[in-house]
């Protein structure tokens, strides 16, 4: 009895760990790790608010190969992910690549002054209810997709990149 208690306690630890894990922003390895199921499928066309209220329409779907950065104002890793990013692209062309943000669950002013406190420019979307994030099937934020010009998914990131592996995917992208 006590071994089928402690079996029952160790199972509900390690979901709990889980699940605080993907809420505060963290990845879980090996839980499932849906991202390497959407590499090399073609997103569908879709639109969404932006931040400034206008619709955005994935840059794919005109024909443009994109990064698209998946964040959230109230994201931890996403507070350091961003300014390094920031400061890669004030030295680093994208070339003809598009970058394109992705905000979820959160308002649309705390996204726009976080973007504004971290100094980085990029048309972004607003998806508090995460109906975006949820077709690209991240397990949380951050998060960065680099899909080809024809909407293919040819590569992804799940938790913070390194400025190394956006650079390859930026390189990639333009190739």
């Amino acid at each position: 009895m006590m071994f089928v208690s402690l079996g029952i306690g160790t199972v509900l630890a390690v979901a709990l760990i889980v699940v605080v894990s993907v809420l505060t922003g963290g990845t879980v390895k090996g839980a499932g790790a849906p991202a390497p199921a959407l590499v090399g499928k073609t997103l569908a066309p879709w639109s969404q608010a932006g931040l400034n209220g206008k619709t955005v329409a994935a840059p794919w779907d005109l024909g443009h190969p994109t990064v698209v950065v998946v964040f959230a104002s109230w994201c931890g890793p996403c507070q350091a992910e961003l300014p390094a990013l920031s400061k890669y692209l004030t030295t680093h062309s994208l070339g003809k690549v598009s970058l394109l943000g992705v905000d979820v669950q959160d308002t649309p002013a705390r996204a726009t002054a976080f973007l504004q406190r971290v100094h980085l420019t990029m048309t972004s979307i607003s998806d508090p209810q995460a109906s975006v994030y949820g077709r690209f099937l991240l397990p949380g934020v951050p998060d960065t997709i680099f899909v080809n010009a024809q909407g293919v998914v040819q590569n992804m990131t799940i938790g913070a990149i390194s400025p190394a592996k956006f650079a390859a995917g930026v390189a990639a992208l333009n190739a």
